[in-house]
């Protein structure tokens, strides 16, 4: 096999009825004019509409609030822990599924939120999921009857679902681990020693076809892994594959294994769609956020590096930390939003590795995946705003292909649209990035489930999800060949 080719080196979205997406009709790398110097279709509807957006906002600026909710303060903080080593007890702690039918529901849902009586998980136009903690159930009962806001309880404690989530492999597991020479089931979410070492083992076994390369590393120190798998073939288009940009979103890394597993184990009788491309994989793009969802909070999102002196927060939102209309909408200034964008643009070097990878590689990417979780979405650029890339038609027929191909592999539904259209603006993206690199097929993929277990989804499923998920991977690999 040829060498490596050599490195040089939620609340703030219109529904999409109410405005017709704005076309960027500039090329990749051409000049923008000024921030806010042309119109936007959103500054066009008035402000309470505005507030339709998902994302965690400024949650702990201690500024007063004048949301005349007519509700006690909460009480203190109950997720807790005293130790690097214990993890935050989720018990009693709920989420609950709100029609958002009126901007009334959104002004409450951003008071109750701003006295961190709840946090926003995910959703779209029409509803949001919410998370709420065990001592402020009562509270936002009490708003929700009071303010007839139709709701439904999906996760009724959630540290019951957290201890279903992963149960031990049985025996017959265990045995199928030792003779295959790694630790990888897809039975089970694996901790990051077990992803690495199944890349690594991949790597030694198969070595005319497979390599490993570290191309960074994390805050920590942890190796930042992208594994390749190619024939050699020099006029072979690329595609780059990452999951665990987010932390807690666990079936991310279990289904880009899954792919690196398929494609390694069976390249011989692959379809030549399939051996025709150069295929990267970096299966956990936030290792130390990944680990600490294992050992400290199953629910943690950003990575860990600490945040600004004097504020005892921790951690960047790696999506929203790339260099394209970074620190724009639906990304925090605020150290201890779960949305922090970081202090600049590239500040965090998990992203960082993953630009200069991709921006000085020699190879020529054709496609740009990011897996993520959840709501069951195939979105495409741009996120950043109310806008479409010129090519936008090219990438709705694509990814309607692909939602196809997933719902007759496993019955399951994918929306699929721009990211800001469909969901809410959200600025610093890893995929907005990569399209303005000029990488024409980028998607955003949003896997499993609606709701019903949200980031906590089970074991079971995990083999499902990744099945339907490769079904979709292929068309995109007969796109590239077309």
């Amino acid at each position: 096999m040829e060498p490596w080719p050599r490195v040089f080196v939620l609340l703030a979205v219109t529904a999409a009825v109410l405005c017709t997406p704005l076309v960027n009709d500039l090329e990749p790398g051409k000049e923008w004019p000024p921030r806010n110097s042309v119109k936007q279709p959103l500054d066009e509807v008035n402000e309470p509409a505005k507030l339709q957006a998902i994302p965690e906002e400024e949650t702990a600026t201690g500024d007063p609030i004048n949301d005349n909710l007519d509700i006690p303060e909460p009480e203190a903080q109950i997720l807790t822990k005293t130790a690097f080593d214990d993890k935050v007890d989720y018990t009693g702690a709920q989420v609950w599924k709100v029609e958002t039918n009126k901007n009334s529901i959104w002004l409450t849902i951003m008071r109750l939120r701003r006295r961190n009586l709840i946090s926003t998980w995910a959703g779209n136009h029409s509803y949001v999921d919410v998370f709420i903690k065990p001592n402020a159930i009562e509270n936002v009962t009490r708003v929700f009857q009071r303010e007839n806001i139709s709701y439904e309880v999906v996760i009724d404690d959630l540290q019951k679902r957290i201890n279903e989530e992963n149960p031990p492999l049985d025996e017959n597991d265990i045995e199928l681990q030792d003779r295959q020479g790694h630790r990888m089931t897809w039975k089970q979410y694996h901790r990051l020693s077990d992803i690495h070492d199944f890349m690594d083992y991949l790597a030694k076994t198969y070595p005319a076809i497979v390599s490993v390369k570290t191309i960074g590393h994390s805050y920590e120190g942890r190796d930042l892994k992208v594994l390749r798998i190619s024939n050699g073939n020099p006029t072979n288009k690329a595609v780059f594959i990452d999951g665990g940009i987010h932390a807690r979103e666990w079936i991310s890394p279990a289904t880009v294994t899954y792919f690196i597993n398929q494609f390694a184990e069976n390249f011989d009788v692959e379809s030549d769609d399939i051996k025709n491309i150069d295929w990267y994989f970096l299966p956990v793009v936030n290792p130390d956020g990944y680990e600490y969802t294992h050992v400290g909070d199953r629910l943690w999102r950003k990575n860990r590096k600490p945040g600004v002196l004097g504020r005892n927060c921790i951690g960047t939102d790696l999506n929203r930390n790339f260099g394209y209309r970074w620190g724009g909408k639906g990304a925090s200034s605020n150290p201890c939003s779960d949305i922090f964008r970081g202090s600049r643009a590239f500040s965090e070097p998990e992203s960082r590795a993953v630009s200069e990878f991709i921006s000085s590689s020699a190879a020529k990417f054709s496609a740009y995946l990011t897996y993520h979780s959840y709501g069951q979405y195939l979105l495409y650029p741009w996120g950043y705003d109310n806008a479409l890339p010129p090519d936008h038609r090219d990438l709705d027929v694509v990814g309607k292909n692909i939602a196809q191909a997933i719902r007759q592999a496993g019955g399951t539904t994918y929306q699929v649209g721009s990211s800001s259209g469909l969901l809410y603006p959200a600025s610093g993206g890893s995929d907005d990035w990569a399209k303005g690199q000029g990488i024409k097929y980028t998607y955003t993929i949003e896997l499993r489930d609606t709701g019903r277990y949200g980031f906590v989804l089970p074991t079971t499923q995990i083999i499902p999800v990744a099945q339907e998920s490769l079904a979709g991977l292929r068309v995109l690999a007969k796109q590239l060949h077309a």
